[in-house]
């Protein structure tokens, strides 16, 4: 299969480690493209929910092969999300083509492209808008305030605050969490002078243009690798949204990664 160029491709909320995470479905994704840029937007190993007796050798497979990209010229930014924010103790580390943060921010061609998780607004939708309006250091005090939150939320015996069992009250709640979620980003976006902003941990992947009296932006989520399957690619002209579907695949290669993940009966199953 040719590999498929990309400037850029967004990743997020993989979570490995998990049994929801399609680590198969991901590893016949990343064997198709030459990006040169991947950014890991968040929650790619699931940190809290992690099981030593659980770790597939596909999700190992996942790392050796985006260790192999990055041999072969792929940088790899690592933002870290809320399931994965025991890295934001080393978020400034660059280890060759490896790079960790918080946030990341691209010029373009011209354009300002703003990359976070975004479980910093998990906290209170109206208070994170204006704290993190509070000049450079506004995000980084987010997530400060959101990890004292979340010791304090233990302690009480209550667990880390977890926006899945937010969105899981009820339909509406969840309708509306979402929708807040998506215009305190872009708010604070135009605010900052962005001409993009990229999201994940809300799991809904989505390309949205929107525009105010103060100026305009594009919205974009790349989803997740539980239920979505999909991710955001840029090809050096414009943003697409990817959508994994087993058609892109022939038989022989979904046949190769299961036998080489789960051994010889994974024939069995797929015939």
């Amino acid at each position: 299969m040719k590999k498929r160029p990309l400037e850029i491709v967004v990743l997020s909320d993989v979570h490995l480690g998990t049994v929801g995470c399609h680590a198969l479905e991901l590893l016949q994704y990343l064997n198709s493209i030459d990006p040169k840029i991947i950014v890991l937007n968040g929650d790619f190993v699931d940190v809290w929910n992690f099981k030593k007796y659980y770790w597939p050798e596909s999700h190992m497979m996942v790392l050796r092969t985006l260790l192999t990209m990055m041999t072969n010229g792929t940088d790899i930014y690592y933002l870290t999300g809320n399931h994965d924010e025991v890295l934001r103790k080393v978020s400034s580390l660059q280890l060759g083509p490896l790079f960790i943060r918080d946030k990341l921010v691209l010029d373009l061609n011209g354009e300002k492209v703003w990359i976070f998780h975004g479980d910093i607004f998990d906290i209170s939708m109206k208070y994170s808008k204006w704290i993190a309006k509070i000049g450079r250091q506004g995000y980084d005090l987010l997530i400060l305030l959101n990890r004292a939150m979340n010791r304090i939320s233990v302690k009480m015996g209550k667990g880390k605050l977890s926006l899945s069992k937010k969105i899981k009250d009820s339909v509406k709640k969840a309708v509306r969490f979402i929708d807040d979620f998506e215009i305190t980003a872009i708010e604070l976006a135009i605010d900052q002078g962005y001409d993009y902003v990229i999201c994940g941990h809300i799991h809904q992947p989505k390309i949205r243009g929107f525009e105010n009296e103060k100026g305009s932006v594009i919205y974009m989520n790349s989803g997740d690798w539980i239920e979505n399957l999909t991710a955001l690619e840029y090809d050096g002209a414009e943003w697409n949204m990817y959508r994994y579907t087993e058609e892109d695949f022939t038989t022989s290669e979904r046949i190769e990664k299961l036998i080489r993940s789960n051994g010889t009966k994974s024939l069995i199953q797929i015939k």
